[in-house]
């Protein structure tokens, strides 16, 4: 088997977690600011169900409607009504680029810094419209990636397999030598697969509703080094 010579992360979810400012009561102030009531203890439930507009979202342009529509669903999810969800969900999809609404998993620097000393080259690509530099620089993890591209600067969003290819590019491997880790087995891990990458999904729950085959499961970062 080809040697492993990069390591590709996806961001949210993989790298960082939302904090309270995206979660149920956080859900519930935006709302209040635009004049609805959403009930928190609907959040979760609001949540699985909007997952179907990300899930329909394949090989797709990047389209800031496709992140403002599920947010919409969402609210909609938790009981909100009326003619400012649109308004609210957009000034939520505006907030999730801030880097300051999220939290590094505790084992994401010490994991990245392994891999780095371990001569392998680190990338980041990601759905998000999140600005990548500012992200390494908020989280002091400057130093440590090769390459990082995000859908909204590149056009595509992942599973295209366009935004592998750049990825794949900048830091000038082939796809046998890369591996992508995410927590999304259609953005992530068959999105990479389909190039002839390597993938490994994290399930930090250690819930997968789908199993794939040659597709090893972590529940922290911490696994990734005994599989490269």
């Amino acid at each position: 088997m080809t040697s492993i010579r990069a390591v590709f992360f996806d961001v949210d979810f993989t790298l960082i977690y939302p904090g309270p400012t995206f979660q149920a009561e956080g859900y519930r102030a935006f709302c209040a600011r635009h004049g609805l009531a959403a009930d928190p203890a609907r959040f979760d439930e609001a949540v699985a169900a909007a997952s179907v507009v990300l899930d329909e979202a394949q090989d797709h342009a990047y389209d800031p409607q496709i992140f403002i529509d599920y947010t919409s669903r969402v609210i909609e999810g938790m009981g909100g009504s009326g003619p400012t969800i649109r308004a609210c969900a957009q000034e939520m999809y505006d907030e999730w680029a801030g880097n300051q609404h999220f939290f590094l998993y505790d084992e994401v620097p010490d994991v990245l810094a392994s891999l780095r000393r371990a001569g392998l080259r680190i990338g980041l690509i990601s759905n998000s419209h999140r600005c990548l530099a500012s992200f390494q620089s908020h989280f002091e993890l400057e130093g440590l990636i090769s390459a990082a591209i995000s859908s909204a600067e590149h056009g595509y969003m992942k599973p295209h397999p366009s935004i592998f290819e750049a990825a794949l590019k900048v830091v000038d491997v082939s796809p046998p030598e890369a591996m992508m880790v995410g927590d999304s087995l259609a953005q992530d891990i068959e999105g990479a697969r389909r190039l002839g990458m390597r993938g490994v999904l994290v399930a930090r729950s250690g819930l997968v509703e789908a199993p794939v085959d040659g597709v090893p499961v972590i529940r922290s970062l911490r696994e990734l080094e005994a599989l490269l």
